[in-house]
C-alpha cells in the first residue's frame, strides 16, 4: 500500500513500492545523490529528477525556493497521487542540517499537497520513501516544522 507522507523504508522494500505505483498507474521519481546529501547535491538531484514550477535556477539554491518548485512542479503534473523514491538518503558528516531540511520540505510538500484548501480543490497524494543508504542509523521521524 502507497501512503501519503514521508516514510523510511529498506531498501528491500523498494521493489514492492515501485512495482505497486506501476500497477496502480502512479507516476515515481527517484532522488539519487550518491549517499551524499549536502545542500548542492540534493539541489542538484531534485532539478534532475523532479518536475518543477516554477523551474530553479543553478545560479542560487534558496530552501524556499525549492519547496516551492517542487510543489507547483508536482500539483501541475495534475495525478492524483505520486511517488518519490530516495534510494540513498544519509546525512553526512558536516551536512546534517541540510539533511533534515531536505527531509522537512519533502513532508512538508507531501503535506501540503494532499490539502484541498491548498490545491484548489485538487490535492495530490505524494508518498516519500526513504531508504537509507549504508552508514551510521538515522530516522527520518517527524521533527518541528
Amino acid at each position: 500500500m502507497i501512503d501519503r507522507g514521508l516514510h523510511e523504508v529498506s531498501g528491500a522494500d523498494l521493489p514492492g513500492i515501485l512495482d505497486e505505483a506501476a500497477r496502480q498507474g502512479i507516476p515515481v521519481f527517484t532522488l539519487s545523490t550518491a549517499g551524499r546529501t549536502d545542500k548542492e547535491t540534493f539541489f542538484g538531484a531534485v532539478r534532475e529528477t523532479l518536475p518543477l514550477e516554477p523551474p530553479l535556477g543553478t545560479f542560487r539554491m534558496v530552501w524556499d525556493a525549492l519547496a516551492d518548485s517542487v510543489w507547483g512542479g508536482l500539483h501541475e503534473l495534475k495525478s492524483p497521487s505520486v511517488v518519490i523514491v530516495w534510494p540513498d538518503a544519509r546525512p553526512v558528516a558536516g551536512a546534517e542540517g541540510d539533511f533534515r531540511t531536505a527531509l522537512s520540505i519533502l513532508r512538508d510538500v507531501a503535506a501540503s499537497l494532499a490539502e484541498a484548501r491548498d490545491t484548489g480543490g485538487r490535492p495530490t497524494q505524494v508518498s516519500v520513501c526513504i531508504a537509507p543508504a549504508s552508514g551510521p542509523p538515522w530516522t527520518c521521524s517527524p521533527g518541528p516544522s
